[in-house]
């Protein structure tokens, strides 16, 4: 054998091997979409191709409920693979039930009658059934880097690739749909615009129902609950959902602006009615005119923008700083606040008929601490989007990060949840680290194990806190988990994701 020839047979039998170890590898992804990524881009990868697409929905009359993902389409082309093209070669593979190949489709004999194939004007395809009887799904490899047609390797790499794939996807989708029937949040998101939102918790899903129930009702609302609980998300979700979708939803930030300015940046001003309106000022109540305004902060209104916000609700009307004519409003009314406003109406600092105009269907948005089983799902998504945002690549959390984030105290609930995933994907990044590990997500605690050092944030000081009587618990009771637990009041299990969490070690003697 030539030095040339024993050079190919090694280099195919490097590319053959890496291809087996990245199928094994497939086995060891749990999430579906994750594994969809992975599967096309290593087949793309093997075969060079330039296109690709693979769609997974388990049973032939589930496929409009099934999950895809493609690479190197855009969005038209995508959607000409999709309809078009799926009536063409990827219907004669699932027909036939075997690989599809050829140098060029629109003038091989078996597709020259398919229009879809002819407007596309494709030429090399490979395209191969995913399972049988019927298939669970397909894969479709469209174009090559570096020849006319896929040889006769990539051809079996993909049968055996489909073949690989099937009882590793079966096992997926059977579990996203398990997830699915016991998320409880699934019949109240049918009924609304929410895919954003992220969650399957139960508290989540109490918060869905009354929205549910508030959003087709063209009526008043007032969100409650803490800082960074989501609630101007809740309120778009509101918007969208209801009978005002598609018209303006405008937010306005009541502690934003001084007294002076806000009742001008709200209801709007005339020329000259005061020293900085040098020109007509449209307010937000104008601009949301068919829609919506979000007051967010309703509790810091000062008294004065409160009776002229009363005023509108009661009549539709509202008078702009310096007019002597009322103007009529058309808008849809959602308040939120972190405030306690039964307190703020007995102090006097809050208007009690206001508060019951506005109370009319009032809806609490809870606490992180409430969504604990969402934290895991919005720390993947959190680590995704952070991602995508910065250009980094692809971050996920280590075992030992989620933990750390699972037993992590959240005051700022979701949003300092995000700024907490978001630093820790650039820290990892920057340090080129494959996986967003603790150190990462909370440097100061890893920065020293003084312990004068003094904690910065109250989420430090509390976590340090925990670990320390997690850790003189642990050893008054001589590492008796379920002892610790009981002294601590909490679970066993909550115990040992507190141990792994802080990294607490055994030290005898």
């Amino acid at each position: 054998m030539s030095p040339d020839a024993r050079s190919a047979d090694l280099e195919k039998v490097r590319l053959e091997r890496d291809f087996y170890l990245r199928l094994l590898e497939l086995g060891t992804v749990t999430e579906l979409e994750p594994f969809l990524e992975e599967a096309l881009a290593l087949v793309v990868g093997i075969a060079s191709a330039r296109q690709g697409y693979l769609e997974l929905h388990g049973t032939s009359d589930d496929a409009e409920h099934g999950w895809s993902i493609a690479h190197g389409f855009s969005g038209a082309e995508l959607e000409e693979v999709r309809s078009r093209i799926s009536r063409g070669i990827i219907a004669e593979a699932l027909c036939t039930g075997q690989v599809v190949e050829t140098s060029s489709a629109m003038l091989d004999p078996r597709f020259l009658g398919r229009e879809s194939v002819q407007a596309a004007k494709i030429e090399a395809v490979l395209c191969a059934p995913v399972g049988s009887d019927p298939p669970l799904g397909v894969l479709y490899l469209q174009g090559r880097e570096r020849a006319s047609r896929f040889p006769e390797d990539d051809c079996e790499r993909a049968k055996l690739f489909a073949r690989h794939l099937v009882p590793l996807a079966e096992n997926l989708v059977q579990r996203h749909r398990a997830l699915d029937a016991e998320d409880p949040t699934v019949p109240f998101r049918s009924l609304l615009r929410a895919d954003g939102l992220i969650g399957r918790s139960p508290a989540l899903a109490a918060l869905l129902r009354e929205v549910s129930l508030v959003a087709p009702l063209d009526v008043n609302v007032l969100l409650t609950g803490e800082s960074g609980t989501g609630k101007s998300q809740i309120a778009r979700i509101i918007h969208e959902s209801g009978s005002r979708a598609g018209k303006p939803m405008v937010e306005l930030n009541c502690p934003a602006l001084p007294e002076t300015l806000l009742e001008s940046e709200l209801f709007g001003a005339r020329e000259g009615s005061h020293s900085t309106a040098t020109a007509p000022i449209q307010g937000k109540v104008a601009a949301a005119e068919g829609g919506t305004l979000l007051l967010d902060e309703i509790g810091e209104l000062p008294l004065g923008a409160q009776a002229k916000l009363l005023q509108l609700l009661q009549t539709k009307q509202y008078y702009p700083l310096g007019a002597s004519q009322p103007e009529t409003a058309d808008v849809r009314l959602i308040a939120a606040t972190n405030a306690n406003l039964d307190a703020a109406v007995s102090s006097g600092a809050f208007r009690e008929d206001l508060f019951y105009r506005l109370a009319v269907l009032p809806v609490r948005v809870p606490a992180l601490a409430e969504r604990a089983a969402d934290v895991p799902e919005l720390s993947r998504y959190f680590c995704g989007r952070a991602s995508e945002q910065h250009g980094l690549k692809r971050l996920e959390l280590s075992s030992a990060g989620l933990r750390a984030v699972e037993a992590a105290e959240w005051p700022g609930n979701v949003r300092q949840l995000e700024h907490a995933i978001e630093a820790g994907a650039i820290r990892a990044a920057g340090l080129g680290a494959s996986l967003i590990e603790q150190q990462h997500l909370f440097p100061a605690e890893g920065a020293s194990e003084a312990p004068e050092q003094e904690a910065t944030t109250l989420q430090e000081a509390t976590r340090r806190f925990q670990a320390d009587l997690v850790r003189r618990t642990l050893g008054e009771t001589g590492w008796n988990v379920s002892e610790t637990a009981r002294h601590l009041d909490v679970a066993r299990s909550y115990v040992y994701k507190l141990i792994s969490a802080f990294g607490i070690e055994r030290r005898d003697g």
